[in-house]
């Protein structure tokens, strides 16, 4: 078992249905912009433990294959990088938030028809502080422009918010009131000792 898997719950059953979870992102996304000031930088990431297998390469390659033959439709670029742990991130980019969605969807259907559902580990949406409804009254405790994350848990089939704040710190406070604005508009992770920081997000 590795690093990622340890904190997001090894090979356990996935909790689903992931993507009417996903999918719920789409909903939220408004009451994320007009409600709290956050508005989403364009980008979204999956992360998996990939397989050095034929069939699992070959599910991948279907799976960007898919993505990237909508690609002048939808206007999402793709790109993938391996971290230091060894896991596989796969980056979307897409001024249309729905399109993200559906494109992290894709990939995570197409490895759990595929057998690896168990291999996902999770989906990351990247957001940014914009406006004064996003701060607290002392606003140098949380300054415009900061990035903030909410991670879905395959595992879990879960969201919970991260705010990094500097180098292996985050705003714990700031993660708490955003459960308490957003839970009625996503499924929250309820234990807070489950929302695991990922100091390494490429997005």
């Amino acid at each position: 078992m590795g690093f990622l898997d340890s904190i997001f719950g090894g090979k356990s059953k996935l909790s689903g249905p992931a993507p009417d979870r996903l999918f719920a992102m789409t909903t939220a996304q408004v009451h994320l912009e007009t409600a709290l000031g956050l508005k989403h930088r364009q980008t979204a990431g999956i992360v998996f433990q990939a397989l050095g297998t034929a069939d699992f390469s070959a599910i991948m390659s279907e799976a960007e294959q898919l993505l990237r033959g909508t690609a002048e439709e939808t206007g999402t670029l793709l790109h993938s990088s391996d971290d230091e742990f060894g896991y596989r991130w796969l980056v979307l980019e897409d001024p249309d938030f729905e399109d993200l969605v559906v494109s992290l969807n894709t990939v995570s259907s197409e490895l759990q028809d595929g057998g690896y559902g168990d291999r996902l580990l999770a989906c990351v949406f990247a957001f940014e502080e914009r406006d004064d409804r996003a701060q607290p009254a002392d606003p140098a405790a949380s300054p415009k422009g900061r990035t903030v994350y909410l991670i879905y848990n395959f595992k879990r089939g879960a969201f919970y918010p991260f705010v990094p704040a500097g180098e292996k710190s985050r705003d714990t406070e700031r993660e708490l009131r955003l459960k308490a604005q957003i839970g009625s508009e996503l499924p929250i992770e309820a234990d807070t000792a489950r929302w695991f920081p990922l100091w390494e997000i490429p997005l």
